[in-house]
């Protein structure tokens, strides 16, 4: 079973900085602007600390093929989102668009979501504001913070995809 172990970057003073390590190669990566904490609330911009298994991959296939893995792997949808609204019955789960209540847009120009990895954090079962979509996904310019996801460059992201299977976990640790 893979385990990707993913801490605070060793010069720790680099707000949002991680490294993911994978069969002993280490990847630089984007992690929360809050940094990682152990008592993720929704919206603190906090990577969960914690071990977490992979939910699947969702990919846009407009950009790219199929990544080479073993998890489950879906096609991203214009009208796809994430519900982020604690109030709301589908809070962290998966929604089509429009919604009505608050979601993130799966679907988007950047570039950042062309690779998602869902993990399973605050899933089983759903606490209602405990946090919401927290993925593994793209990196953005200069590794900038995410809002608690794990981000890694683009290339790196598929060379770790390579290695997963269904019964590989992320340990996230403070």
């Amino acid at each position: 079973m893979p385990l990707l172990h993913v801490s605070r970057h060793v010069s720790g003073h680099i707000s949002g900085m991680g490294q993911l390590i994978l069969e002993g190669r280490r990847y630089r990566c984007a992690l929360g602007r809050g940094g990682i904490a152990g008592d993720k609330r929704e919206g603190d911009g906090v990577t969960p600390a914690g071990q977490f298994p992979f939910r699947g991959l969702l990919y846009r296939a407009d950009r790219l093929a199929r990544p080479d893995t073993g998890l489950a792997a879906q096609v991203i949808k214009p009208s796809d989102g994430w519900c982020d609204d604690p109030t709301d019955s589908a809070y962290n789960l998966a929604v089509t668009l429009p919604h009505g209540a608050g979601a993130e847009r799966l679907w988007r120009d950047d570039h950042l979501y062309d690779l998602v990895v869902i993990m399973g954090h605050n899933d089983n079962p759903v606490v209602r504001g405990l946090g919401s979509a927290i993925f593994m996904h793209v990196a953005g310019p200069a590794y900038g913070p995410t809002e608690g996801c794990v981000a890694l460059a683009r290339e790196d992201l598929l060379a770790v995809l390579r290695k997963l299977d269904t019964n590989s976990e992320i340990l996230i640790e403070i």
